[in-house]
């Protein structure tokens, strides 16, 4: 393992975040829920009402103030004139969705969020003043989640009296009506009792209760409903470490589209009543929220462990092959050291890049995983690294860490944060749903998940650093070190041809000769560092060089504008590029349709390309059953295909999807065979025991 590369890895990994972060273009597409801003008019020294119309198309919705389990509320910003303020927005009585566990609150029809205005009595009758709000909304379906944003614009007709919009009177009905009277409620034995004042004659369908704030209730469990006179009593589990203190507001539906908000204050509840039916909680036969997670975190660990045996961990493979033969003649302490700095450097950065996947999407991108290799200045940055890199272990120099951050793990931990940044471009089995599943959950749902996944990349390593057995496995070191160390610079070296490959697709000729030139500069810097090491002389300025032309390269090719895709050479005869339109149209044919989702920069994908996909045999299958072929590149990052992505529960790629006539799709395996394709031309089900999954 070379010794003191993290000094550069930390800045590299920071500036790369950073160009990320700000190169990512934003996606422009229409928004899943259509919004309009409705005004009407207004008399001055009176009250008025601003509405929010949203229209989700047909299988997405919106949520309510409290979304639930998952997902979040609306903002608004609102652009008012001098005399117009505007109070807290009023939401309709939401609804409740169950998915896999998770209970949300949502709107899945055609809603109105209505805003109280008020108006100055200075302003003058006859003019028209402009309101304008910033609106930031998540828009999901079952299976996809997508933050979406729109400015919206309208103006407020200022009048001698008010005219109210017609529709108002049918928003005004679907908001929970307020009682005068506030609840009570209680929690002891980590169950919530409410009391809400409901007149006896009240018609109960489908009671639920919502509480406007989180961290009270378990949204998921079962609630006993039961009527006390005119109190209807509500029973649920509460959340952990919730307690009776304060007032919270809440909304009891009491059926379909009707509902009353009440404030519940701490206090006695009493005894419950005669029960009734409850139409929306856990039926208890499904797997409930805490099961779910830990189903999802055990596919995480088990995805990043299968990392290790995947395309693509190959190319960097030398550097954990040089870290294990350097670890057979540590101490037991020394060894865990080492592996808990290794495995602290994966975490670190696949939490990292989590959170920053995360952050990108609340902020409308459309990305998906391995995001950081859709970046022209990130493969850039990569590249040179991996070949100063592939020139330490070629003995051209050494990188030499100062003694105290060595014994604790400095290398260690630099070459796990790389082998985390490299390794994960591509999602392998059990990875890919708990990968998509994260761009669904809560935010620190979503990062427990990225942390198992690292953990499960670490964990060979951290067993042989705390498995002496494991450790003696490994042949003793000696001089063979030497020459084991100059070999692994090979792969290395190859990983850094693919890299450069990577720049000529993604930038064209200009960032392919950019690069190699800043590589030629790298190189050269280091050689003279190794000259004068070997004199016994220091190198620091010379490190400063180096960094200063990686730090130039990189912000030449954030800077640069994209070259035109490359085009691909593929075996299958007519496969076109992918879209919603083109598979639309293959279907409506009634054609057989095999989508396959791919980028250069991931491996396994190539792989499959290579010995799958790209084959005279499954060209001549396809052409004889008439199939359809598409294709979605998704090496510089699409919003279109992260979409799609998303709504198949994959966070990346590769996806293979088989769409027979007539029949729901089929997600197929990650890793394919050529007779798998034949067979599933030829029959419509994967051959070689390659079931869909």
């Amino acid at each position: 393992m070379p010794t003191a590369f993290l000094r550069v890895l930390l800045a590299w990994i920071a500036c790369s975040i950073i160009l990320v972060a700000g190169g990512l273009p934003g996606a422009a597409h229409a928004n899943n829920i259509d919004a309009r801003l409705v005004a009407g008019t207004a008399a001055p020294g009176e009250d008025a009402v601003i509405a929010l119309l949203m229209d989700p198309a047909d299988g997405w919705h919106g949520y309510w103030s409290n979304p639930g389990d998952a997902g979040y509320g609306m903002t608004l910003d609102w652009t008012l004139p001098d005399g117009v303020s505007v109070g807290d927005p009023q939401y309709p009585v939401p609804q409740t969705l169950l998915i896999s566990g998770l209970m949300n609150h949502v709107y899945e029809g055609r809603y109105a969020v209505l805003v109280p205005a008020s108006v100055s009595a200075r302003m003058a009758p006859g003019e028209a003043v402009p309101i304008a709000v910033r609106a930031r909304w998540l828009a999901c379906t079952d299976t996809i989640c997508v933050p979406e944003e729109a400015t919206l614009r309208a103006r407020l007709a200022i009048a001698d009296r008010a005219r109210q919009d017609p529709r108002l009177a049918a928003w005004r009905a679907a908001l929970p009506a307020p009682l005068a009277e506030p609840g009570r409620y209680e929690i002891a034995g980590g169950r919530l009792r409410a009391a809400i004042p409901v007149a006896a004659g009240a018609s109960l369908a489908a009671p639920h209760l919502f509480l406007a704030d989180d961290g009270v209730v378990d949204y998921a469990a079962r609630q006993d409903v039961s009527r006390r006179g005119d109190w209807i009593i509500v029973e649920t589990d509460a959340r952990e470490g919730a307690t009776a203190e304060g007032a919270h507001g809440a909304v009891l539906r009491l059926n379909d589209g009707r509902g009353v908000s009440v404030r519940l204050e701490p206090g006695p509840v009493g005894a419950a009543g005669e029960p009734l039916a409850n139409a929306a909680r856990a039926d208890g036969t499904g797997t409930g929220p805490l099961a779910l997670l830990l189903l999802l975190l055990l596919a995480a660990f088990a995805g990043g462990l299968l990392l290790n045996v995947m395309p693509c961990v190959f190319p960097v493979l030398s550097l954990k092959a040089v870290a294990l033969a350097r670890a057979r003649g540590d101490s037991d302490g020394r060894a865990r050291t080492e592996a808990l700095a290794y495995t602290a450097g994966v975490l670190v950065t696949v939490v990292a890049l989590g959170g920053v996947l995360l952050i990108l999407r609340m902020l409308g991108q459309e990305v998906g995983w391995a995001f950081q290799l859709q970046e022209p200045a990130t493969i850039v940055l990569l590249f040179l690294l991996v070949t100063a890199i592939a020139a330490n272990l070629a003995g051209v120099y050494e990188m030499v860490l100062p003694v105290p951050v060595e014994r604790r793990g400095g290398g260690a931990f630099g070459t796990g944060m790389l082998a985390a940044f490299v390794a994960t471009p591509c999602t392998g089995p059990f990875m890919a749903g708990a990968m998509g599943a994260a761009l669904l959950l809560p935010a620190w749902a979503a990062l427990a998940l990225f942390a198992a996944l690292g953990l499960g990349l670490a964990a060979p390593f951290l067993a042989i650093g705390f498995v002496p057995r494991l450790r003696a496995m490994i042949p003793q070191p000696g001089r063979w070190m030497n020459a084991f160390r100059r070999t692994m610079a090979v792969p290395m070296a190859l990983t850094g041809v693919a890299l450069f490959w990577l720049c000529w697709r993604v930038g064209g000729w200009t960032l392919a000769v950019m690069a190699l030139i800043a590589g030629a500069g790298v190189l050269a810097v280091l050689f003279m560092a190794g000259r004068r090491q070997a004199k016994g002389r220091g190198v620091a300025a010379l490190a400063g060089v180096t960094l200063l032309i990686a730090a130039c390269a990189g912000g030449l090719a954030a800077w640069m504008e994209p070259a035109p895709a490359a085009a691909d050479a593929v075996a299958l005869p007519g496969t076109q590029p992918f879209s919603i339109e083109a598979l639309a149209a293959a279907r409506a044919e009634g054609r057989p349709v095999f989508a396959y989702f791919t980028a250069d920069w991931c491996v396994t994908c190539k792989v499959n390309e290579r010995v799958a996909i790209d084959r005279a045999p499954v060209a001549k299958a396809f052409a004889d059953h008439e199939v359809a072929v598409l294709r979605g590149d998704f090496t510089r990052g699409d919003p279109a295909i992260a979409r799609f992505l998303s709504e198949n529960g994959a966070a990346g790629v590769p996806l293979y999807i088989w769409y027979a006539p007539g029949k729901p799709p089929q997600i197929l395996p990650q890793v394919l065979s050529a007779d798998a394709l034949v067979t599933l031309a030829r029959d419509g089900v994967p051959g070689n025991g390659a079931n869909p999954g």
